[in-house]
């Protein structure tokens, strides 16, 4: 299936109605209604035997009869004809259909019919579609809705008629109104890749309950987000609303981790995502988080403060000089700062004064205003009096500007201005301050996905260790490893476990401690007792060796009194760990049925309880992205920032977050680990108890990743002509700083062929997106040299597939002074050799006529080479795909 196939749906040239009805209670009645009032410019033809006519319109009596295949067919019969009429629409050449209702169990046949006659469903018990732009209506919405530039996909009818209802109300567009049923064929995933491309598409908003396939959706949403603003709200956060929507049961922070990664933005309730469509719609990009509030009253003013204060806002703070124009153009009653509270006598030229002097100012990124109903200040004379200040103020179109007219009727005229002239505006103060976080956490979500990640310094796997001995305890039939029998495999990351000794009794436990030195732990080593202190199995600080003895029989004792059915596999001895004005984590991985393996950071010494206590992260982690997640732990109170000593060293537990990350990325049979604690002192990270379970694992071990990890098993060693070696390897998001010195290296005229314009210089965007790519969408391959123990980048190679992954763009580039090396065709090579592996069909790219080395160099590879001298450019074709003889 494919997103050519979308067109089909989306921009339909004639559509047919099965069981269309000139009863007006009926499905096919409201559905060719609605096409007619809707302005569809394209034949709608109705198919029923009952009529001769539907709503004026000619109709035909069954599906072989219709005069040409419809592009889009709608089905509005009773369910159980479903399957023989989408079997008819199938011969007949119809390219999609819209399934109002269907039964469970008619699912797989009808997913199965479509697959076999390349149909695109939407549906089944779908709501339909909208596309104002084509004037398409193929919905049962009663209610029409206006052009917009918002994208509007959901996965519940009954939100989306409640958003229909909202939006009529406030003379809200769309650009498309998806409602996607029980998403039988198209998903969430392949409508951001359509919409993303979209040009009437400024921005997307996603109500979703589940996911079939969460790498595509966050694929496909990392994608979307570098091009427009994509927010969702998702319902099911609770295990009882998860059994009421009948979707998978996980963990909702889960979703708040895949959202965050994706460059996504989630809001929280239906309240919310109002406020979010509204900013949206009028949304500019926010140059920075510091906030200038004005209010005619202290009260509405502390509203937003409490607000802003709650979400982690950043009031702006002015300057002297600021402060100082500000009481030159107010009352001397009133008080400069920041909320600046204009008192309740404030006029329309008061609010005009101060809001003239703060847009001069370089103090502040954004400006709230709000007005609370006065006789001293009508709502719609100050409203338009702002609005004209706004437009000829030069400042106005830099200085992001969100309004709050409290109160309903008499502020509903000022709020309708404000739409019109594109100024988000709120009702209450507490609505506007979050609907500003929107645009803050959205920004921060952004910057997040176009750092320049940085790779820890020392930080080696030997991941052929790890996997030799995960190997033998699978085969020997181990579904558990305690701290000492997983202490090898987790040093083969570098991460450090205190020396532990197992005892078989309390002789064996003193003759261990004292060879050690006291004081020692004793710990109960049981695969059926989860939590040891449910036995007190775990004694600390045991200085003697009577202390010892007396402790190792106790544990003992306990256990075969409480738990008599329990196997004792001995007990652990360990060095006391140093805890003074040490910090106790809890790092755990656990397989969440949506989105796989979560990095987990919480408190230690605490029953776990991860929705609560802590923060989640999807794998692979890089140290930015580790970063984010302990300040993200921090900043919402699940861990401490400082011990009773010393603050936590931010740095160092990211890197033991990112060699966790590692391990799980490179062994698959890792079913749960549970690091508990992890003794942060300073910058020694210790763990002190791990437990480690395992189950057998086939398959391809990053399919059961939400991102996929950096492919090692694509880097190559290489000699070219000179004799020298160099290594090929996918680009990596920490390439950014090389890359740049890369295309220092490159001539103008050898970047004019390869962008087809003078570039002088890519901005740190630029960089990144060429740098943190998708492997699942597109493909660098870096030739790199290690040069004073840093990788030097020869050349880059690049394909970018669709979202079918049929076809693929290439670009190469070398350095200029490399040339003659056999580099730019040895890396083509590799290019397409990844992307015929890739299943892809065609490989295809542009050069100019001049660059005569590319065009010899793509016929020598066997690309079909077009040259159109009338556009100044070659056309290279490489169909991938072998032929039968081959």
């Amino acid at each position: 299936m494919s997103q050519r196939g979308l067109e089909a749906l989306l921009r339909p040239k004639s559509i047919a109605v099965i069981g269309a009805s000139a009863k007006t209670d009926r499905a096919g009645f409201l559905m060719m209604r609605n096409l007619l009032a809707g302005g569809f410019n394209g034949p709608v033809m109705p198919v029923t035997p009952g009529y001769q006519a539907v709503c004026g319109v000619l109709a035909w009596p069954d599906i072989p009869s219709l005069p040409f295949p419809p592009d889009l067919a709608v089905i509005c019969t009773h369910s159980k004809r479903n399957l023989g009429l989408l079997q008819a629409l199938g011969e007949k050449g119809c390219k999609a259909c819209i399934i109002l209702s269907a039964s469970p169990e008619q699912l797989p046949e009808l997913l199965a019919c479509a697959n076999r006659w390349q149909i695109r469903l939407l549906g089944p018990n779908s709501l339909g579609l909208l596309a104002p732009w084509q004037g398409l209506n193929a919905s049962f919405s009663p209610v029409p809705i206006l052009k917009g530039k918002l994208a509007f996909i959901s996965q519940s009818a009954a939100v989306s008629n409640t958003i229909l209802d909202w939006a009529q109300q406030r003379e809200m567009g769309f650009s498309w109104f998806i409602a996607l049923g029980d998403s039988l064929d198209i998903d969430v995933d392949e409508l951001l890749d359509y919409l993303a491309r979209d040009t009437k598409t400024s921005a997307i908003l996603l109500y979703l309950e589940h996911l079939s396939d969460a790498r595509r959706f966050v694929s496909a949403a990392r994608s979307a987000s570098r091009n427009k603003p994509v927010l969702v709200i998702k319902s099911g956060r609770s295990a009882k609303a998860q059994a009421l929507l009948k979707t998978h049961p996980g963990l909702d922070s889960a979703w708040d981790a895949a959202i965050q990664r994706a460059g996504l933005l989630r809001v929280q309730d239906t309240h919310e995502l109002f406020s979010a469509v509204e900013t949206l719609s009028h949304m500019r990009p926010l140059r920075g988080e510091r906030l200038m509030i004005i209010s005619n009253g202290a009260a509405p003013a502390a509203l937003a403060l409490d607000e802003l204060w709650r979400r982690n806002g950043k009031l702006a703070s002015l300057n002297e000089e600021t402060l100082a124009k500000l009481q030159s153009v107010l009352p001397v009653s009133v008080e400069s700062g920041n909320p600046l509270d204009l008192r309740d006598d404030a006029t329309p030229d008061r609010y005009l004064h101060a809001a003239e002097a703060l847009l001069d100012s370089q103090n502040l990124d954004a400006l709230m205003i709000i007005h609370a109903p006065s006789a001293a200040a009508p709502g719609t004379e100050s409203a338009a009096k702002l609005i004209e200040l706004l437009r000829r103020h030069p400042r106005g179109k830099y200085v992001t500007i969100i309004t709050n007219w409290c109160g309903e009727f008499s502020s509903q005229e000022a709020r309708r201005l404000f739409s019109d002239a594109g100024i988000p505006t709120y009702r209450t103060p507490e609505g506007t301050v979050t609907a500003f976080m929107h645009m803050v956490e959205y920004r921060r979500n952004q910057k997040q996905l176009r750092e320049t990640p940085a790779l820890p310094a020392n930080l080696a796997a030997n991941a052929s260790d790890a996997h030799r001995l995960i190997q033998q305890a699978v085969q020997e039939g181990a579904t558990s490893l305690d701290t000492h029998e997983v202490q090898p495999i987790l040093q083969a990351y570098g991460l450090n476990t205190l020396p532990t000794w197992i005892a078989g009794d309390s002789a064996e436990a003193v003759h261990i401690a004292e060879q050690i030195g006291y004081p020692v732990a004793l710990k109960l080593r049981s695969p059926d007792i989860p939590h040891k202190s449910e036995v007190q199995g775990v004694m600390l600080y045991l200085r003697t060796a009577s202390e010892v003895q007396q402790a190792a029989n106790a544990i003992i004792d306990r256990v075969k009194m409480t738990w008599p059915q329990a196997r004792i596999h001995g007990l652990l001895v360990q060095s006391m760990a140093n805890r003074a004005g040490a910090q106790e984590l809890r790092v755990v991985v656990e397989q969440d049925p949506v989105f796989g393996p979560l990095i987990m950071l919480g408190e230690g010494g605490i029953e776990w309880r991860p929705d609560q206590q802590a923060v989640v992260a999807l794998p692979p982690l890089n140290m930015n992205l580790a970063r984010y997640l302990v300040i993200q732990a921090i900043k919402s109170g699940k861990i401490r920032g400082r011990s009773a000593l010393r603050p936590l060293d931010i740095a160092g537990i990211s890197q033991v977050l990112v060699q966790v990350s590692d391990l799980i990325v490179d062994c698959p049979e890792i079913h749960r680990l549970d690091i508990h604690p992890l003794l942060a002192s300073g910058n020694e990270f210790t763990l002190l108890d791990v437990t480690l379970q395992l189950a057998p694992f086939e398959g391809d071990p990053d399919a059961r990743l939400a991102v996929r990890p950096y492919p090692h098993q694509l880097e190559e060693k290489v000699v070219l002509k000179d004799g020298k070696s160099c290594l090929f390897r996918p680009i990596l998001p920490e390439d950014e700083p090389e890359l740049q010195q890369f295309i220092a290296q490159v001539t103008k005229e050898d970047l004019y062929y390869r962008y087809f314009s003078e570039i002088n210089e890519f901005t740190h965007e630029d960089l990144a997106n060429m740098t943190q790519i998708d492997y699942d969408r597109e493909m660098a391959f870096v030739a790199v040299r290690r040069q004073d123990n840093r990788d030097e980048i020869l050349g880059v190679t690049r394909a970018i597939s669709d979202p079918d992954n049929i076809d693929a763009e290439f670009a190469v580039l070398v350095r200029s002074d490399l040339k003659g090396l056999g580099l730019g065709r040895r890396l083509m090579e590799k290019l397409i050799a990844y992307t015929r592996d890739h299943g892809l069909q065609r490989l295809n790219g542009i050069t100019m006529p001049n660059n005569r080395g590319m065009v010899t160099l793509a016929r020598k590879l066997g690309f079909e080479v077009d040259i159109q001298l009338e556009d100044g450019i070659v056309s290279l074709t490489l169909p991938l795909v072998k032929s039968a003889g081959l």
